[in-house]
């Protein structure tokens, strides 16, 4: 069986930036504007004439963490920041009119794709650091909003099934999955559930200081618990 896709953001450019982490959850906002037809003489409420569709918006929260290898996250956050700068590159942009803008992505995740956006907003926390103050890991939360109408869903083909990011657990020296799996859920058991969510082919070889994602108890496998 293959193991979890990895999401990742595709940009007009043709880039791909990869989520060291899929996201817990999604959340999907779309809305419409209706005015009133006239006035509602002798009743309740009027009679709602639609007039637009708005642009959709897709929120996510993307955690990178880089204790294993040492390097600053800011590696992969400034990837994300330099989404929101103008690029003088894209269709439209001229110089001598002061006119650009950033581009649009798309967010990826297996068989889901979400429409064209652009990042509306993003926010970076920055939560464990090196002794020399270097940033280790973040947390960033993205507001996507739709770019123009393709007339697409706000996501294609959802799956039922996610990985959800519980926790970040750095292996220690002797430590093995299935007790990793018996501190974190009770139950040495479902060390399998860490390793597909890690993607592990090998549970036996990994090396001291593996930075391991754990997923909540609560996500199961279509077909039931596999620990």
């Amino acid at each position: 069986m293959a193991g979890p896709q990895r999401a990742y953001l595709q940009t007009e450019g043709g880039d791909k930036i990869e989520c060291m982490f899929n996201p817990a959850d999604l959340t999907i906002s779309k809305q419409n504007t209706w005015q009133p037809a006239g006035e509602a003489k002798g009743k309740d409420a009027p009679e709602l004439r639609f007039q637009a569709g708005q642009s959709a918006t897709l929120a996510l929260s993307l955690t990178f963490d880089t204790t294993r290898t040492g390097k600053s996250v800011t590696d992969h956050t400034n990837l994300l920041l330099n989404l929101m700068k103008v690029d003088s590159k894209l269709p439209g942009a001229d110089r001598s009119r002061n006119s650009g803008r950033p581009p649009w992505v798309e967010f990826h995740w297996g068989p889901l794709n979400s429409f064209k956006a652009i990042i509306e907003r993003l926010q970076l926390k920055f939560t464990y650091f090196a002794s020399t103050g270097m940033p280790l890991r973040a947390k960033a939360d993205i507001s996507l909003k739709q770019f123009n109408d393709e007339g697409k869903l706000p996501l294609q083909n959802p799956t039922s099934y996610t990985p959800s990011l519980h926790a970040v657990h750095q292996l220690r020296p002797g430590e093995t999955l299935d007790r990793v799996a018996a501190a974190r859920y009770g139950d040495p058991n479902r060390w399998r559930l860490i390793a597909e969510a890690n993607n592990i082919l090998d549970p036996l070889v990994l090396p001291e200081g593996t930075v391991l994602a754990i997923p909540e108890i609560g996500v199961r496998r279509r077909g039931g618990d596999r620990g």
